[in-house]
Protein backbone atom coordinates (compact mmCIF):
# COMPACT_ATOMS: atom_id res chain seq x y z
CA UNK A 1 0.00 0.00 0.00
CA UNK A 2 1.11 3.50 -0.58
CA UNK A 3 1.74 6.00 2.18
CA UNK A 4 -1.46 7.94 1.45
CA UNK A 5 -3.50 4.74 1.57
CA UNK A 6 -1.89 3.77 4.88
CA UNK A 7 -2.69 7.19 6.30
CA UNK A 8 -6.27 6.96 5.08
CA UNK A 9 -6.71 3.52 6.70
CA UNK A 10 -5.20 4.76 9.96
CA UNK A 11 -7.44 7.81 9.88
CA UNK A 12 -10.53 5.63 9.49
CA UNK A 13 -9.37 3.25 12.22
CA UNK A 14 -8.87 6.17 14.60
CA UNK A 15 -12.34 7.47 13.79
CA UNK A 16 -13.81 4.01 14.41
CA UNK A 17 -11.90 3.72 17.70
CA UNK A 18 -13.27 7.08 18.84
CA UNK A 19 -16.82 6.07 18.00
CA UNK A 20 -16.45 2.74 19.80
CA UNK A 21 -15.13 4.52 22.90
CA UNK A 22 -18.10 6.91 22.85
CA UNK A 23 -20.48 3.97 22.45
CA UNK A 24 -18.82 2.22 25.39
CA UNK A 25 -19.30 5.34 27.53
CA UNK A 26 -22.92 5.60 26.44
CA UNK A 27 -23.54 1.93 27.23
CA UNK A 28 -22.04 2.39 30.68
CA UNK A 29 -24.45 5.26 31.32
CA UNK A 30 -27.38 3.23 29.98
CA UNK A 31 -26.50 0.32 32.26
CA UNK A 32 -26.37 2.65 35.26
CA UNK A 33 -29.72 4.17 34.41
CA UNK A 34 -31.33 0.76 33.87
CA UNK A 35 -30.00 -0.35 37.25
CA UNK A 36 -31.61 2.67 38.88
CA UNK A 37 -34.91 1.94 37.12
CA UNK A 38 -34.82 -1.67 38.32
CA UNK A 39 -34.22 -0.45 41.86
CA UNK A 40 -37.16 1.96 41.63
CA UNK A 41 -39.47 -0.70 40.17
CA UNK A 42 -38.53 -2.98 43.05
CA UNK A 43 -39.44 -0.25 45.51
CA UNK A 44 -42.77 0.34 43.81
CA UNK A 45 -43.51 -3.37 43.88
CA UNK A 46 -42.81 -3.48 47.62
CA UNK A 47 -45.05 -0.45 48.19
CA UNK A 48 -47.80 -2.07 46.15
CA UNK A 49 -47.58 -5.24 48.26
CA UNK A 50 -47.80 -3.18 51.45
CA UNK A 51 -50.83 -1.27 50.23
CA UNK A 52 -52.51 -4.48 49.14
CA UNK A 53 -52.07 -5.91 52.63
CA UNK A 54 -53.51 -2.78 54.18
CA UNK A 55 -56.53 -2.89 51.87
CA UNK A 56 -57.12 -6.54 52.76
CA UNK A 57 -57.13 -5.69 56.48
CA UNK A 58 -59.48 -2.75 55.91
CA UNK A 59 -61.83 -5.01 53.95
CA UNK A 60 -61.91 -7.49 56.83
CA UNK A 61 -62.59 -4.74 59.35
CA UNK A 62 -65.36 -3.28 57.20
CA UNK A 63 -66.96 -6.71 56.90
CA UNK A 64 -66.95 -7.13 60.68
CA UNK A 65 -68.46 -3.65 61.15
CA UNK A 66 -71.21 -4.38 58.61
CA UNK A 67 -72.06 -7.66 60.41
CA UNK A 68 -72.19 -5.98 63.83
CA UNK A 69 -74.51 -3.27 62.54
CA UNK A 70 -76.64 -5.82 60.68
CA UNK A 71 -76.04 -4.02 57.39
CA UNK A 72 -75.50 -7.29 55.50
CA UNK A 73 -76.98 -10.76 55.63
CA UNK A 74 -74.82 -13.17 57.61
Amino acid sequence: MSSSTDNLVLEHLRAIRGKVERLADDMSEVKTRIGLLEYQVGGLTAQNAGLSGRLDRLDERLGRIEKRLDLVDV
